[in-house]
């Protein structure tokens, strides 16, 4: 019988020796160190409430030679059960192929590559369409927007293989509570990604490190048999009596299919136009617009970790914010921090010409003079149908067209950003100037109240003044806003049953954060592998579609 236990709340210095966690577990289990057989960390956080004075606190699991008589003094050590974190997925059940025909997986962004990688290794014949370009190669064009103010509109920060958490932060925390989270990140590991991901409770990979992962996992799929094309947008369904036939190319090339894995992502607003005639059904839902909120990190750390430069092994400090303001139209609508990026900067993030939008992204090591985070306010469908929108599914994309258009025309220069000091934003007056920023291609002066509507811009400013009272200083003229943030999710969900196929079109998969069942590049992956569950299990006529088998492996040494 294993001797497996679990030991919470460690409070490990942040110098500690490399011996310090086995030192530990001798001292609380009372047991010789020759009876520690194995010890592995399973979640590693920041407890940062008495800075200066910075702890990791460390959750581990350890395996001894003979069974601990429980229970000890140390009441923070138990029997582990679960195994949870010992456990390691392994390998996907193969089926045998029933179809000539291939299941066709529209969008290369974390849903559609899961959903891809999980049929592929599974035996489905798979091909993978992404409008875009390779991730290796869509920084030259994102690079030409920010140097020279050219837009690519299929081949930008929101299109392109690894959709558009690869050019963020990569942030790998999810909220979502499901056994393939644990794959996904396994499975990041396998292509290239540090192990350390496995262990900390916010774990983020940087765009420098996800470029060379996703080309990792593109090639796995190329070897286990899919067809991967990029440049390659679907126009259109084919649809026959509520059954998906086949897509139709943009160039007018017809692919035959009777599966089709629609993980768009939330910025293919022309594919929605098209997905509405061919009887796809679609309802608005609520989201959230704003502005880029860019601080300089030095300040951030001193707030957050008592420092102005921490130690290397803590990085840059991050701040997680949220408030709940007052509206005549909401009981409250809720102002909070989004994708927030230490050491980082804000890039432009438009995929239609005469239109602008921002984002924020960072590399692995967070390493610039600069933390920005989105700042948005939560909008309804009512919201806008109390503005003059006219109810419908694609409601939602009209007032981000309209926000980025404005946006566009505010400033003089293609792509620039309109943008304000914090301070200035607050007290309602005009920045003369704006506070350093790395932003590219350039960052204007510009006065948002003028851009933003009122009834966005005052809860926004409530929620500023929120922030302020939790973190000193949030709220200052070293600080900008820049507009305008409108891409925080997709503003529509397609509607799907427990298949997870659409209600009104057989065979379509509808998935991921475009479709409105997903928020990040985790819970994303983890949809298109349920969505490849589904199809695994109606190919091998499995009533019960668990097609992933965990093997259970020693804990390390």
């Amino acid at each position: 019988m294993t001797n497996l236990y679990r030991i919470s709340n460690l409070k490990k210095p942040i110098r500690a020796s490399e011996s310090w966690l086995e030192d530990q577990i001798v001292s609380l289990t009372q047991q010789q160190r020759s009876e520690i057989t194995a010890i592995q960390i399973v979640k590693k956080s920041i407890d940062a409430r008495k800075k200066p004075d910075v702890f990791f606190i460390l959750q581990a699991e350890f395996q001894t030679a003979s069974a601990l008589d429980l229970p000890l003094p140390a009441n923070t050590i138990e029997v582990d059960h679960s195994r949870l974190k010992i456990e390691t997925p392994t390998t996907l059940a193969r089926v045998k192929q029933t179809s000539a025909l291939p299941v066709v997986v529209i969008g290369a962004g974390p849903a559609g590559l899961f959903a891809a990688l999980a049929l592929a290794e599974a035996g489905v014949k798979t091909l993978l369409l992404e409008r875009g370009k390779p991730v290796e190669t869509r920084m030259r064009d994102i690079g030409q927007l920010r140097s020279k103010g050219i837009l690519d509109p299929e081949s930008n920060v929101c299109f392109g293989e690894g959709g558009a958490g690869a050019y963020t932060d990569g942030k790998l925390y999810t909220r979502v509570k499901h056994p393939y989270v644990r794959y996904v990140m396994k499975r990041f590991t396998d292509f290239g990604a540090p192990e350390e991901i496995l262990v900390q409770a916010h774990p983020h990979l940087g765009t420098d490190k996800l470029v060379r992962i996703i080309k990792n996992l593109r090639e796995r799929l190329i070897d286990q048999g899919a067809e991967v094309r990029f440049g390659a947008r679907v126009e259109r369904l084919q649809v026959k009596n509520g059954q998906v036939q086949g897509v139709v190319m943009a160039g007018g090339e017809e692919i035959a299919t009777d599966r089709v894995v629609l993980a768009i992502g939330h910025s293919a607003r022309d594919t929605l136009e098209h997905l509405l005639t061919d009887g796809v059904k679609i309802e608005p839902k609520s989201f959230a617009v704003g502005v880029r909120a860019e601080h300089p990190q030095p300040m951030i750390n001193l707030k957050q970790l008592g420092k102005a430069t921490p130690d290397p092994a803590l990085g840059a400090a991050a701040y997680s914010l949220s408030y709940q303001a007052d509206d005549k139209d909401l009981v409250r609508r809720g102002i909070y921090s989004f994708c927030m990026c230490p050491g980082g900067f804000i890039v432009p993030s438009p995929t239609e010409s005469g239109h602008m939008a921002v984002n924020g992204m960072s590399n692995a090591n967070r390493s610039t003079p600069f933390a920005n985070s989105g700042i948005v306010v939560q909008v309804t469908p009512e919201d806008l149908e109390r503005r003059g929108y006219a109810p419908g599914p694609l409601m939602g994309i009209a007032f981000q067209r309209d926000l980025e258009e404005a946006a566009f025309k505010h400033t003089t220069q293609p792509y620039a950003a309109p943008a304000m000091r914090i301070a200035d934003f607050v007290a309602r007056r005009p920045s003369a100037k704006l506070a350093p920023t790395n932003f590219r291609p350039e960052a204007e002066a510009d006065d948002l109240w003028q851009l933003l509507p009122r009834w966005i811009a005052e809860p926004l400013r409530q929620g500023l003044l929120s922030f302020d009272r939790k973190i000193r200083g949030y709220i200052s003229n070293e600080g900008n806003l820049m507009a305008v943030e409108s891409r925080t999710s997709a503003p529509i969900r397609i509607l799907r049953g427990e298949d997870l196929m659409s209600v009104t079109v057989g065979g379509l998969y509808p998935i991921g954060e475009g479709a409105g069942y997903a928020g990040g590049i985790v819970s994303a992956a983890v949809d298109g592998l349920k969505a490849a569950e589904q199809i695994i299990a109606r190919a091998s006529c499995n009533p019960n579609p668990k097609i992933f088998h965990h093997k259970e492996s020693e804990p390390r040494s």
